[in-house]
């Protein structure tokens, strides 16, 4: 496999000039182009044509720098063309520049929206509401000289010249955030423009271990096909594809080796769902469906097809609604003779603070999981060594638990490799090195951080775990923080962004999807009553606390004080009774 750049790899350019006229957007390489001299797209209708096809004499009204086009999404009234408008470099990813997206736009391509009837308007300004949320997407990530959804064992199998196909063909689609968005792009071959993004994160660190220097990255990449935020997006859907499903890979590049470990994490592979309700926790509920086994084997038959061997670490309670969830995720693994499941109870081992209490999974899995191997290559790009499986982890959302466990398995590894190569000897430990360790130890909690903020909107729970393993004070305040953000977001904003996921990923289609599949567009009349509501029983309370107070002068405030209790009583049942019609909830999609 060629590491280094080449002449003949296919390239991107890395800036682009967009030119806005009065009836149409132009984009043109900032530098000439071995590919493309650029594309146009008419503001009215959205039609894409090659300049060659539209040249214009005029002057543009405006002249403005992107660095890279994310394709087209056609809504009611016409197309909107996503362009990057500022990055940061990430890092380096086998040694080609990586970068994270810091801002993107929609551009409206939809004059013909004053044509449009009141409904229709008052529909495309919900879509474009939509676009906005997904302007503010966190955690995209691209390459203008190589493809990054790739992991290294399949690049290094891959037959020799596919790095000079141009960069989207190189892609797995399933890692590509805006797949759907690029179709006529695709369609119209223009290959020069095409820029997967990657959704996920992507960290690195330079350590030196006993004098060897070393670089290890860390890049994971979020699966498309079931898209979606914390509570409206769990379990699988009836093709096996589950929520938050992670392929997270480990690459250390050391004396002119290079290591590649994988592990996945994914919502437990059963039909079910935790709609929320204002409580804190919502009800778990199982739906029962007759494909329900039909769904589990779906689902490990990929998983085996790609990454072979699969062990199957379920982190959730034994007991309580987790423990029901737990139970026939069980039930069900007990008929697949092909894969392993162990059922680790993490609160009740580990808590909230003993980190190293995970020694107890290793040494139920730590055989199993050292026989699956890793990726190895040496100098002159010689394979010694294939991963032959793959661990697979899961608590109920697959972030908090499942990341300080992925992180401590990834120790585990990282040691085993280092001694293979002669790094260290058998009594050495990367935990031995503080400075390398506390490295090692950030990158996989800002890992977690950036995999927790795409599905529930807020940093990762047990960040401490995974940075000083162990809970600090400021820890624990942060968490607390976070937990509160997520009651909020699940709540009252992520119907929008579960709405805006599924138009990005093509499960909802403007124009194509039957009346009979959608949900009414527009204002919820259920949340006008919620800010009376509060105010009802903020009032209630405070009313009769303080007739509490005065209570004793007279038989009145007795009185008072019980009509104020009632109301607050009742308001408070009001509430929980309607709690699901308060919430924000999506509106263009039934949840499987």
């Amino acid at each position: 496999m060629e590491i280094a750049p080449s002449l003949t790899r296919f390239k991107l350019n890395d800036q682009f000039k967009l030119l806005e006229f009065p009836d149409k957007y132009v984009v043109t390489p900032v530098d000439s182009s071995p590919h493309e001299g650029g594309f146009s797209v008419n503001r009215r209708d959205g039609n894409i044509k090659r300049l060659d096809e539209d040249a214009s004499s005029e002057n543009p009204t405006k002249v403005s720098t992107i660095y890279g086009v994310g394709g087209t999404i056609r809504l009611l009234a016409g197309t909107y063309l996503l362009v990057i408008t500022s990055r940061e470099k990430a890092g380096s990813f086998l040694g080609f520049p990586i970068f994270r997206v810091t801002g993107m736009k929609f551009l409206p391509c939809n004059e013909a929206l004053r044509f449009a009837t009141a409904q229709e308007k008052k529909d495309e300004a919900y879509f474009r509401t939509l676009l906005q949320a997904l302007e503010a997407t966190p955690g995209l990530y691209f390459s203008y000289e190589t493809d990054i959804t790739l992991n290294l064992q399949r690049r290094c199998k891959l037959a020799e010249g596919w790095n000079r196909k141009p960069i989207w063909k190189q892609a797995d689609p399933r890692f590509v955030w805006n797949w759907r968005l690029l179709e006529e792009l695709i369609e119209r071959k223009l290959d020069g423009f095409i820029l997967p993004l990657l959704q996920g994160s992507y960290q690195v660190a330079e350590l030196k271990l006993k004098d060897s220097p070393a670089v290890i990255s860390l890049i994971s990449r979020r699966c498309t096909r079931r898209l979606g935020t914390r509570m409206w997006r769990r379990g699988a859907n009836l093709e096996g594809d589950t929520a938050n499903f992670v392929e997270t890979e480990q690459i250390v590049e050391i004396n002119g080796f290079k290591f590649s470990v994988l592990q996945v994490r994914g919502s437990i592979p059963l039909l079910w769902e935790q709609i929320v309700d204002l409580s804190y926790k919502p009800q778990l509920k199982i739906n029962k469906h007759d494909d329900t086994p039909k769904v589990v084997q779906r689902h490990f038959h990929d998983l085996c097809q790609r990454y072979g061997e699969v062990i199957a670490v379920d982190l959730t309670d034994q007991h309580g609604a987790e423990g029901e969830l737990s139970k026939a995720y069980a039930t069900e693994m007990e008929k697949l003779q092909t894969v392993r499941y162990v059922s680790f109870d993490f609160h009740q081992v580990c808590g909230t603070t003993n980190f190293d209490n995970l020694g107890v999974l290793y040494e139920q899995i730590g055989d199993a999981f050292e026989k699956q191997g890793y990726f190895l290559v040496d100098a002159d790009e010689n394979i010694l060594e294939e991963q032959k499986g793959v661990i697979r982890s899961n608590c109920i959302d697959c972030l908090d638990r499942t990341n300080v466990t992925q992180s401590y398995m990834a120790q585990k590894i990282l040691n085993l490799q280092l001694q293979r190569i002669g790094v260290f000897d058998s009594t050495d430990c990367v935990s031995l090195f503080e400075d390398d360790y506390t490295k090692f130890r950030t990158i996989w909690a800002e890992q977690g951080d950036e995999i927790s903020l795409q599905y529930a909107g807020t940093y990762a729970l047990k960040g401490d775990l995974v940075r000083y393993g162990k809970q600090t004070m400021a820890g624990a305040i942060k968490d607390g923080i976070s937990a509160m953000s997520r009651y909020y977001l699940n709540n009252f904003q992520d119907g929008v962004r579960q709405d805006a996921l599924d138009l990005i990923s093509g499960r909802y289609t403007v124009g194509t999807n039957s009346p009979s599949q959608l949900q009414p567009i527009g204002a919820q009349p259920s949340k006008q009553f919620l800010p009376v509501a509060s105010a009802l029983l903020i009032g209630g309370v405070t009313v009769t606390s303080f007739s509490i107070h005065q209570a004793g002068r007279n038989t009145q405030q007795y009185l008072a004080t019980a009509l104020w209790a009632g109301v607050t009583a009742g308001v408070v049942a009001m509430i929980k009774a309607n709690g699901r019609h308060l919430c924000s909830r999506p509106r263009l999609c039934h949840l499987i």
